[in-house]
């Protein structure tokens, strides 16, 4: 039986409406996963993806110091406390402890001693003082080249966080190549960095559509190449528009124009892909009120 929340849930995740989100649970034995795909192929979901879920609060951050850098992912429960000056330090403490360090993975970086012990002691200790659950989420170290140069943009006070790697132009290029980055969300930085198994599910997805649409069957296979095009001017760094562009350019245009190539990219935005407590505010407010 599909129940109300199920359906309030899978209305949140695609913007479709109740009675379609309904339907869609019915037909995938309430698999919310597979109900998104099954809206998808009816074109009435065309944008829903796992990953975009209500964020948790927190705070990305970046720091280069020559040849290096290193971009993390810190949570705390609120907005308020994200901004708190001891939750702000106790980051900028990891950013330092890391990148001063040979850690590479979350779990040797947790590891490695501050002032106030290991890193996952000194989170356990903020917890303590700040009240509120702390998380380090996440982290990526990147090298670079001689030739290559860092960008680094940081969007809303620490809610998006983006650094690029280009090789042979400088560092406004490779700023503005962030810029880009955190407001076109792209999943990749080129096509061939697409995983086979990611592609054959949108081309299915695709196939499914175009024969809903009423498609010829034995057109299929022409109309997919342009729609595959597309989609990689929506997922990959390199073949979206730029947004600053006055024309048609693309990203990868720009970088060339400027005598340079795209090495990486790495963007963390705060929250994504994690389910936050849901809270009735009518209900805290009389807690609130009751002395709760």
């Amino acid at each position: 039986m599909i129940t109300a929340s199920q359906v309030k849930d899978l209305r949140e995740k695609t913007g479709a409406g109740m009675l379609d989100c309904k339907k869609a649970l019915e037909e995938t034995n309430g698999d919310i996963d597979a109900a998104i795909d099954w809206l998808r192929e009816k074109g009435i979901s065309k944008a829903a993806k796992k990953a975009d879920r209500i964020a948790a609060e927190g705070v990305a951050a970046i720091l280069t110091k020559g040849n290096k850098a290193v971009i993390v992912e810190v949570n705390a429960e609120t907005d308020f406390v994200a901004k708190n000056e001891k939750f702000t330090d106790m980051v900028n403490t990891i950013l330092e402890t890391i990148i001063d360090s040979d850690a590479k993975t979350l779990e040797d970086a947790l590891k490695l001693s501050t002032n106030e012990g290991t890193i996952e002691e000194l989170i356990v200790a903020r917890t303590a003082t700040i009240g509120e659950k702390l998380s380090f989420r996440r982290m990526k170290v990147v090298t670079k080249k001689d030739s290559e140069t860092f960008g680094d943009y940081i969007h809303m006070g620490g809610k998006i966080a983006v650094l690029t790697v280009i090789d042979g132009a400088n560092e406004n290029v490779a700023k503005d190549v962030a810029m880009h980055a955190a407001a076109m969300k792209p999943l990749y930085v080129k096509a061939s960095d697409v995983p086979t198994d990611v592609l054959d599910k949108e081309k299915e997805i695709m196939k499914e559509q175009l024969l809903n649409e009423g498609k010829p069957a034995d057109k299929i296979d022409g109309i997919l190449v342009g729609k595959v095009k597309k989609y990689y001017e929506e997922v990959c760094l390199e073949n979206q528009i730029f947004v600053k562009a006055e024309n048609k350019e693309t990203v990868s245009d720009y970088v060339k124009a400027n005598g340079g190539t795209i090495t990486d990219m790495i963007r963390f935005e705060v929250g994504e892909g994690m389910q936050k407590r849901e809270e009735n505010f009518a209900e805290e407010v009389a807690k609130q009120m009751q002395g709760k």
